[in-house]
């Protein structure tokens, strides 16, 4: 993921060696929560659940649907993506527009575990495809939107005339 310019500053100079390293020579190119190959294009199932799963993608070289934490999910749950979007478009054909499943490019990014750019630690870094970063950043992303509105609501109060 692209770096902030006002965050810059709290990244190494190395940054990018460093992301590379860890993304290609320790991970192998795949995501270490889910197993998602980098820049391949996965059908994926999103949130919805199926028998208490989500995060359900398919892996081409398995031909098997796999969870959100990479591990194989059994043949009799699933179909195979073709037969999946087939079988909804014969009973759901109103939903077509909604169809899943849908192609994802996976894309691997280095991520601070414990959220400090400063600690660059092996341990605290980790190879993560987007689905697995946002989920992983998911409380501090509701923080800092929940601060933003606030800050927005107080700028706007601001302008209203006095009474």
């Amino acid at each position: 993921m692209p770096i902030r310019p006002s965050q810059r500053f709290f990244y190494p100079i190395d940054w990018p060696q460093l992301s590379r390293a860890v993304r290609f020579e320790r991970a192998g190119g795949r995501c270490e929560r889910c197993g998602r190959p980098h820049r391949a294009e996965v059908w994926h199932l999103g949130a919805h659940a199926v028998a208490g799963r989500t995060g359900l993608w398919w892996d081409d070289a398995r031909a098997r649907w796999r969870c959100g934490r990479g591990r194989l999910v059994a043949k009799a749950l699933l179909p195979p993506p073709d037969d999946l979007a087939a079988l909804q478009l014969a009973f759901w054909p109103g939903l077509a527009w909604a169809s899943w499943p849908k192609r994802l490019r996976v894309v691997l990014a280095c991520c601070h575990l414990d959220h400090d750019p400063s600690n660059n630690a092996p341990g605290n870094l980790a190879a993560l495809c987007q689905t697995c970063h946002l989920e992983h950043d998911r409380a501090d992303n509701l923080a800092r939107r929940r601060a933003n509105a606030l800050r927005r609501r107080s700028a706007a109060m601001d302008r209203l005339p006095h009474l």
